[in-house]
């Protein structure tokens, strides 16, 4: 009987986003694929760092304890290596003690066409070519930042906090205020504040997210009060009132429980992010991310990208890319990453 993922919450990952390359990407863009996959074959043995999703993933697989003949939570590697050189990342994976186990290894091919066919509902990769393809596909997917110095964090809750517009929900209540300016944007949302808003590219995963605080729900209840949850998520948004109430009636169509919400009207977020220091963030604007990256995990959603010109579909470059290395950034790339309080 074949594996079934249609109720679970799927992540694709890409190898950049779950260890520190730093190192082996070097070597590639050095000394060439031959010298790079020397070194793979030579630090095999050698586990892989940490990267700036691996907190993240970890505590996230491990949800999969509340029921674990029926996993909550799928994680695929979907990597630009070939087997041969991948055999490193996995190594790595299992010193690690990772619940990963399902792995697809491409040699330098596109990774966001198989989204689709594992029911991805969140592709993180440092490759900025790779999540530019995948969201001008219409498929979830995020680019890790770089990081600096994370703090290590041994809390056993998974705190996971999003932005709203251009994130969970879609950019369009954004695009008013990008066009009409920030009286027309609150007037819209007062008038449309017991409207949901449309989904964006991660509402999916906010309602997986939504299923798995369900179960611990239940689990809350059938342990008489004994249970504490695992799993937080909190909104941290440049909205503020009236606009905040059609983010509540949003979420409270989905069915999900959110346990933080900051409308901080344009305030800088990292003044709060660095108070409660989610395990990861998620938001549509870089400019919004400069100041978080240092500090915590942050994840650019790049809507603003959706309609640059990409190369030709077929496969272009060498059969090994750095893994964290994308196209440098055009005029029009750059305009299209909107500096808003949305």
């Amino acid at each position: 009987m074949p594996y079934e993922l249609d109720s679970r919450l799927v992540i694709g990952l890409a190898s950049s986003a779950l260890f520190d390359l730093e190192a082996s990407d070097r070597v590639y863009r050095d000394e060439g694929e031959e010298a790079y996959r020397e070194y793979q074959r030579e630090h095999e043995d050698l586990a892989l760092a940490p990267g700036v999703a691996f907190a993240f993933i970890r505590k996230l697989l491990s949800l999969n304890d509340l029921n674990p003949d029926d996993p909550l939570v799928e994680v695929v590697l979907l990597s630009r290596n070939d087997p041969d050189t991948g055999l490193r990342v996995m190594r790595s994976i299992e010193h690690h003690r990772l619940g990963i186990t399902r792995a697809i290894f491409l040699q330098g091919r596109y990774p966001h066409r198989f989204i689709p066919a594992f029911n991805i509902s969140l592709f993180l990769s440092a490759n900025q070519e790779d999540v530019d393809r995948a969201i001008a596909a219409g498929y979830p997917a995020g680019r890790v930042m770089p990081a600096g110095a994370l703090l290590a964090d041994e809390r056993e809750e998974l705190h996971i906090a999003f932005d709203f517009d251009g994130v969970l929900a879609s950019a369009a209540s954004e695009t008013i205020f990008q066009d009409q300016g920030l009286t027309a944007f609150h007037e819209h949302e007062r008038r449309h504040a017991e409207e949901p808003s449309a989904p964006g590219l991660l509402a999916e995963l906010a309602r997986c997210l939504a299923r798995i605080q369900q179960r611990e729900l239940a689990e809350q209840d059938a342990s008489a009060g004994d249970y504490q949850p695992r799993l937080r998520v909190s909104i941290v948004t440049a909205r503020n009132a009236p606009a905040h109430e059609r983010v509540i009636h949003t979420l409270r169509d989905w069915g999900m429980t959110v346990n933080e919400a900051y409308f901080l009207g344009g305030i800088a977020k990292h003044h709060v992010l660095g108070i409660i220091r989610p395990d990861i963030f998620f938001d549509d604007q870089s400019s919004h991310l400069a100041d978080t990256s240092d500090i915590l995990p942050s994840v650019h959603v790049p809507v603003g990208r959706l309609n640059v010109p990409m190369a030709p579909s077929h496969e272009i470059g060498s059969t090994q890319r750095s893994s964290t290395q994308g196209p440098p950034a055009t005029a029009r790339e750059r305009s299209e990453d909107f500096d808003d309080p949305i």
